[in-house]
């Protein structure tokens, strides 16, 4: 890992921006940090002089207003979009899908905006401790340091997703819970057996899914002894998001469930309502087949043993779907 010292402006990237390139350092290999810095040569806009790196003019121009934001993470993201915009895809900014593209643009939002509480603004972003292309063993080890939100102070540990690389179904939860976050692993409490119940019945075999989370930490009020589930803030989960399209991207699923309104919104947006919307496949930019159906932590809360019973049957016939796509 090279660490790069900069000071905080776009012309202090610029150049040691250059001389990384010039070196062949791919970005996750790169650790950046504000202070002091060396002189290195600068970038150059299309048409550059000989032996300068040429690059598009509107990335200069993303670049310089993107400088300009609070989120330490801007260096990173700026560097990744500038390698892949060299040696992977010149066309690279015309992909508005891209989550490289859309973390560039969300770095363009105004900064003076008073109590802003965004993750941009609170420098929350998981985004520069994903590595670049990793395998899923890289990705949960990595994931394991992320402090890419204020949520791994107080949890026990990063609960990562599990499953095969290979798995066509893939499964989003919304956060660990109590028992997830002492034990390391996604869907193992009392809501991980409802959901073991849910799937066997459905004829789906647990050990070829891919089950994560959208938070990969547990967020909780302390009340005596317990720990008190809290949902996710918008900018916890945008602050997470690097990691769960990480896990997409390389998995590439047939199928992905949501469980919960939480994973739901994440992947379909606010709009989504679990009790109008639930159990209808649509096609997202993740999978062609991509549905939400309940959580399985929403059958434990039913308040009478019928009301549990019903939710139990909505979330099973849910998954009788699945197993028939």
């Amino acid at each position: 890992m090279k660490t790069v010292e900069i000071e905080p402006t776009f012309e202090s990237w610029q150049e040691a921006a250059r001389a990384l390139l010039h070196e062949g350092v791919r970005p996750a290999q790169v650790r950046w940090r504000e202070g002091p810095k060396a002189h290195q040569p600068s970038l150059h806009a299309e048409p550059a002089p000989a032996g300068a790196v040429r690059v598009p003019r509107q990335f200069l121009d993303l670049a310089r207003q993107a400088s300009a934001a609070a989120d330490p993470a801007r260096w990173q993201i700026l560097y990744d979009t500038l390698w892949r915009l060299l040696h992977e895809n010149r066309d690279l900014l015309k992909d508005a899908h891209d989550s490289g593209v859309r973390r560039l643009h969300a770095l363009l939002a105004p900064q003076d905006v008073p109590n802003r509480t965004s993750a941009a603004s609170k420098g929350e972003s998981a985004a520069p401790f994903v590595p670049e292309k990793a395998g899923l063993g890289e990705l949960t080890e990595a994931a394991a340091h992320c402090k890419g939100c204020d949520l791994y102070r107080h949890a026990t540990q990063t609960v990562f997703g599990r499953g095969s690389a290979s798995a066509r179904i893939v499964f989003i939860g919304e956060q660990p819970g109590d028992y997830e976050d002492r034990k390391g692993a996604p869907f193992v409490g009392p809501a991980g057996e409802v959901l073991e119940k849910a799937l066997a019945e459905a004829g789906l075999a647990r050990e070829k899914l891919y089950v994560t989370n959208a938070v990969k930490h547990f967020k909780f009020e302390q009340r005596g002894k317990r720990r008190i589930h809290q949902t996710p803030r918008a900018s916890e989960l945008n602050a997470c998001r690097p990691w769960l399209e990480a896990e997409l991207a390389l998995i590439k699923p047939d199928v992905l469930v949501c469980l919960g309104a939480t994973a739901a919104k994440v992947i379909f947006g606010d709009k989504f309502r679990i009790t109008r919307d639930r159990g209808q496949f649509a096609e997202t930019r993740y999978a062609s087949k991509t549905i939400a159906t309940y959580h399985p932590s929403a059958v434990l809360r039913g308040e009478t043993e019928e009301q549990q019973a019903e939710l139990y049957q909505m979330l099973l016939e849910d998954l009788k779907k699945v197993a028939r796509a």
